[in-house]
């Protein structure tokens, strides 16, 4: 269901996921400097918002996310990614609070992005499609939340690129966010992360179907090439410990090497499926423009080349999460935030989690992560005002 701005406010009782077209009368300003508009924005909402509004949670996807946070994916037929978090009772309760969650700008599930179709072309935008950045995505969800009548949020929340949301968030619109969790996440995307994403785009870039990003038009899928660049990604989002105890060298059905170059191992052939079944369910030239999005995000060249500015005079209470074995976005980067965040005297608590399933550990069962959050949602409900159950 696709609603235009003409047929009037957000409808409550409308159904929990659908999609909404925005910026027809007032366009994007993107960083890039280009106006953009109109553009459809998916979305998700759970719960219901209280009659003081003062209850919306803003929940941030990562790279290869979307907006399905709580219900099965359409196309991978899968859980939500979130799923043991969000529902009644749980740490994200949806009958205390209104959740929302929308597929970024650039994405492929529905928010326009590359593959759609350019009106003035009638084509698929392609390579056309503007650079986006994290800002631009926040902007996005800034409109979202406009149409949705909700004047601000008790908190935002998001692991990774969806971290960095947050940040960006808390930094551009620090008087409409009371608490915000950034996880596992950094304030500026490292030398090393940008290499591992220029990989990936290299990948898609090689591979002969890309066809210059015009692959749609033409019929076609850069498959193999995606594929590659998902299964380098999947690599940095493991660690060593959690790879070794799942694989270790176990063989693939077989009781001995072939001498070959099939799948001897478990862990080639879980990679293999890791990066054939991505192929399925996202675009590759949205991974391209969101990677990039990544890339150029940095909060302190915003602010003078200064991290400390950019949490000024805030009033958002901060809770940042790192985990022990992410290499991806280490223990250092949530530091530095966090020092940064002491430095302009701001709200902020930080918890470092023991854990050896390296960067994914925000999306996997792990106990003393959920305890932080509801550890922290309380505090911040309590000082929100916000009882349990209240509408």
């Amino acid at each position: 269901m696709t609603v235009s701005p003409q047929s009037g406010a957000f409808d409550a009782d409308a159904p929990v996921g659908q999609s909404v077209v925005l910026g027809t009368d007032r366009p994007l300003r993107l960083d890039s400097g280009i106006e953009f508009g109109p553009f459809t924005v998916a979305y998700r909402t759970y719960g219901k918002l209280n009659a003081e509004k003062s209850n919306a949670i803003l929940i941030c996807h990562a790279l290869t996310g979307d907006h399905y946070v709580a219900d099965r994916n359409p196309v991978s037929g899968k859980p939500g990614w979130w799923n043991d978090l969000v529902g009644p009772g749980k740490i994200l309760d949806t009958d205390r609070y209104y959740l929302i969650c929308s597929n970024v700008l650039g994405g492929c599930m529905g928010t326009s992005g590359p593959k759609d179709i350019n009106p003035e072309t009638g084509k698929p935008w392609g390579l056309s499609f503007p650079v986006i950045t994290i800002g631009d995505m926040v902007q996005a969800q800034a409109r979202l939340l406009e149409y949705l009548g909700v004047p601000d949020l008790f908190c935002v929340i998001g692991g990774s690129m969806g971290g960095m949301q947050v940040l960006k968030w808390a930094t551009a619109y620090p008087d409409k966010v009371f608490s915000a969790i950034p996880i596992a996440t950094a304030a500026r995307h490292s030398a090393q992360n940008i290499a591992f994403h220029e990989v990936g785009r290299q990948a898609i870039i090689a591979d002969p179907d890309w066809c210059g990003g015009d692959y749609l038009a033409q019929g076609k899928t850069p498959s193999r090439g995606l594929a590659v660049a998902r299964m380098a990604a999947h690599i940095t989002y493991l660690s060593e410990a959690a790879m070794h105890r799942k694989f270790g060298r176990n063989l693939q059905n077989r009781s001995s090497v072939t001498y070959g170059f099939d799948a001897d191992f478990q862990v080639e052939s879980y990679l293999r499926y890791q990066g054939s079944s991505f192929v399925d369910r996202f675009d590759a030239n949205s991974y391209l423009y969101i990677t990039r999005a990544m890339d150029y995000f940095d909060i302190a060249a915003e602010h003078d080349g200064v991290l400390a500015n950019a949490f000024r005079d805030t009033r958002t209470r901060f809770c940042v999460i790192s985990f022990t074995s992410d290499w991806l976005f280490p223990t250092s980067e949530s530091r530095a935030i966090v020092h940064a965040l002491n430095a302009a005297a701001a709200n902020v608590s930080f918890v470092e989690v023991e854990s050896d399933k390296g960067h994914d550990a925000f999306l996997l069962d792990e106990p003393e992560f959920h305890g932080v959050l509801a550890g922290f949602l309380e505090g911040a409900a309590e000082h929100r005002g916000l009882g349990r159950g209240k509408e």
